[in-house]
């Protein structure tokens, strides 16, 4: 297997689509959009031989704070580190950053937890989606 950020190996939108389907994810989405969302953040694939198995991302304003997004295991491929490696992989690439950031399942807090992230009584998630 090997982590590669989207700098040392590109990652083809194809390839990411094809794992959001395989986990039920954006299902509506265009390669067109995957592709721009690609070029606009710092993302880590983990591959095995030419299969992306596994991909994560951050939207970041490049020095106070970075979010997330997006962390994604094939489905073949869970419980083998593989989430792990690709979180490690990104929080280097963000490790010039004060503050980072995620939301997730509450049944993932502890898988963030390891990682060093801890969530906060003192804030609260808020979205507000087109209508």
């Amino acid at each position: 297997m090997e982590i590669n950020s989207y700098g040392e190996r590109v990652i083809p939108a194809k390839s990411v689509i094809r794992l959001y389907q395989n986990v039920g994810w954006w299902e509506d989405m265009k390669e067109s959009e995957i592709e721009d969302i690609l070029e606009r953040t710092i993302s880590v694939g983990a591959w095995i031989d030419d299969e992306l198995v596994g991909f994560a991302r951050a939207v970041s304003d490049g020095k106070f704070r970075a979010y997330v997004e997006d962390v994604v295991v094939h489905h073949q491929y869970r419980r083998k580190e593989i989430g792990t490696h690709i979180i490690e992989r990104l929080l280097h690439e963000l490790e010039h950053i004060d503050i980072i950031s995620l939301f997730c399942d509450e049944t993932l807090i502890p898988f963030y937890e390891i990682e060093g992230f801890r969530s906060s009584s003192s804030q609260y998630v808020l979205h507000r989606t087109k209508k």
